[in-house]
C-alpha cells in the first residue's frame, strides 16, 4: 500500500527552494563552514557537501505538514554535514527545521524538544572540555546551543504566545456569544412581558365589546341596543387609550407618551365595577394587607383582571367571587371563582393565552398557579383539571371554575 506524503505548504516550498539555491551558491564559490585547507572528519572534497544540503532542503518541505519527520531527516542530514567541510546554509536550514518542529509539532514534542536540546547543549559544553581540557572546547557547546537549543526555545516561546492569543480569541468569542445569548433572552423576556401586558390591558375591553355588540345585533330592543352601544363605546375608548399608552412605551417617544403607572390593588374596586357594568355578578373580598411589593400587586391585579375577562366570556349566570388574602406564610393568595360554563362556544373568541400569562406571572415571582374545575362544596381543594381554554361546557354537579395563585411576598422569593 503506497503511503501518500502530505502536500507541502507553499511557504515551505519557497523556504526549501531558497535554501537549496543559497547552499548551491556557497558551494559554487567554495565557501564552507571550515576552511578548504582543513581536512574533513570523514568526507573530504566539495561533492559530499551536496547530499546533506539536498536532504536538508527536502526536510524543509515537511516543516509544517510533518514537523517531527522533518526534524528526524534534518538531524540525519546535519550529522552527515558535520562529517564534511560543512555548508552554512545547511546549518541555517536545520535551525529552521528545529524551530518548526517545536512550533508546529504536537504538544508533547513541543515540550520535550527544548529539554532534549538543552541537555545536549550542556553535554556538548561539559564533555568536550572535560576531555580536551582546552577553553576552545567550550565552543562546541555554544555551537550546539545556537543550532539546536536556541531555535527550539524560540519556537516554544512563539507557540506559547500563539496559544495564549488563540485562548484570548476563544474567550472573546465565548463572551460575545454569551452576550448575544443574554441579549436574545432579554429581548424574548421583554416581548413576553409586553405580550402579557397587551393581552391583559386590551382583552377585557375587546371581550366586552364583542359580547355587547352581539347582544345589540341579536335583540330587537332599542333600549337594550342603546345600552349595549354605550358599553361598547366606553370599552372601545378605554381600550384605545390603553393601546396608545402601550405604543408610546414601545416607541419610547416620551412627552405625550409617558408610561402609565402600573396598576395596584387599590384599583380592584374600579376593575370589579367595570365587570359589573359588563353584566357579571361580582363579589370582592380583598384584605391583602399593606406594604406589598409592586411586582406582587401588579401580578395579582392582572390575574384578577384576566380571570374576570374569562368569566365574562365563558361563565354561566351566577355569582363570581374574588378573594385576596395574606396568609401566615407571608404570601398573597388570590382566588377567583365563577360558575362552570354551560355553553358550546364562548361569548367572545379568545387566543388561549390568558392562563399562560397568569401562570407566567406567578412563576416569575416563584409562586404557584392553578386553574380548573372544582365542586362548589370543595372550593379549597385543588382543581381537577388545568387547561388553557377556559371552563368546559358542562354545568353538572354544581361545579365552578376556580383560579388560584400564591404569590410570595419576601424579597428572597422575588429575586
Amino acid at each position: 500500500m503506497a503511503v501518500r506524503l502530505p502536500r507541502p505548504h507553499r511557504f515551505d516550498v519557497f523556504v526549501a527552494v531558497g535554501g537549496l539555491l543559497g547552499g548551491l551558491l556557497l558551494w559554487a564559490i567554495g565557501l564552507g563552514v571550515r576552511p578548504a585547507d582543513e581536512p574533513a572528519v570523514l568526507f573530504d572534497g566539495r561533492w559530499p557537501l551536496l547530499a546533506p544540503l539536498v536532504v536538508m532542503a527536502g526536510s524543509e518541505l515537511l516543516r509544517r505538514k510533518a514537523p517531527r519527520a522533518g526534524l528526524l531527516i534534518g538531524t540525519a542530514a546535519i550529522v552527515a554535514d558535520t562529517l564534511t567541510q560543512g555548508n552554512l546554509v545547511t546549518l541555517l536550514m536545520y535551525t529552521d527545521v528545529m524551530y518548526a518542529a517545536v512550533l508546529y509539532g504536537p504538544p508533547a514534542s513541543a515540550r520535550r524538544i527544548p529539554w532534549i536540546t538543552g541537555l545536549l547543549t550542556v553535554a556538548g559544553t561539559v564533555v568536550p572540555y572535560a576531555v580536551l581540557r582546552v577553553p576552545e572546547a567550550l565552543l562546541i557547546g555554544v555551537a550546539v546551543g545556537v543550532v539546536s537549543f536556541a531555535p527550539a526555545s524560540t519556537g516554544l516561546i512563539v507557540r506559547n504566545h500563539r496559544e495564549a492569543a488563540d485562548a484570548a480569541l476563544l474567550r472573546a468569542e465565548q463572551t460575545a456569544l454569551l452576550a448575544e445569548t443574554d441579549r436574545v433572552q432579554a429581548v424574548t423576556a421583554e416581548r413576553s412581558r409586553m405580550a402579557r401586558e397587551l393581552h391583559d390591558m386590551v382583552a377585557n375591553h375587546l371581550s366586552a365589546i364583542a359580547i355587547h355588540s352581539t347582544a345589540a345585533l341579536s335583540l330587537d330592543d332599542p333600549a337594550t341596543t342603546r345600552q349595549a352601544l354605550g358599553v361598547i363605546r366606553e370599552n372601545s375608548v378605554a381600550g384605545l387609550a390603553e393601546m396608545r399608552r402601550l405604543i408610546g412605551i414601545l416607541r419610547d417617544e416620551g412627552g405625550d407618551h409617558e408610561p402609565a403607572a402600573a396598576p395596584t390593588l387599590d384599583g380592584l374596586g374600579a376593575l370589579v365595577e367595570g365587570a359589573r357594568a359588563n353584566g357579571l355578578d361580582v363579589t370582592l373580598d380583598a384584605a391583602p394587607g399593606e406594604n406589598l411589593p409592586a411586582p406582587v400587586e401588579l401580578a395579582a391585579y392582572r390575574i384578577v383582571q384576566e380571570s374576570l375577562t374569562n368569566a365574562l366570556k365563558h361563565a354561566s349566570k351566577g355569582p363570581v367571587r374574588v378573594l385576596l388574602a395574606r396568609d401566615d406564610d407571608n404570601a398573597l393568595r388570590v382566588r377567583v371563582t365563577s360558575p362552570y360554563g354551560d355553553r358550546d362556544t364562548p361569548r367572545a373568541p379568545g387566543s388561549g393565552a390568558g392562563l399562560v400569562g397568569m401562570r407566567e406571572r406567578a412563576a416569575l415571582l416563584h409562586g404557584t398557579f392553578e386553574a380548573g374545575v372544582v365542586t362548589d362544596t370543595d372550593t379549597d381543594s385543588g382543581p381537577d383539571t388545568d387547561t388553557d381554554t377556559g371552563p368546559a361546557p358542562d354545568s353538572a354537579g354544581g361545579k365552578i371554575w376556580a383560579v388560584r395563585a400564591t404569590l410570595p411576598l419576601t424579597e428572597g422569593d422575588l429575586a
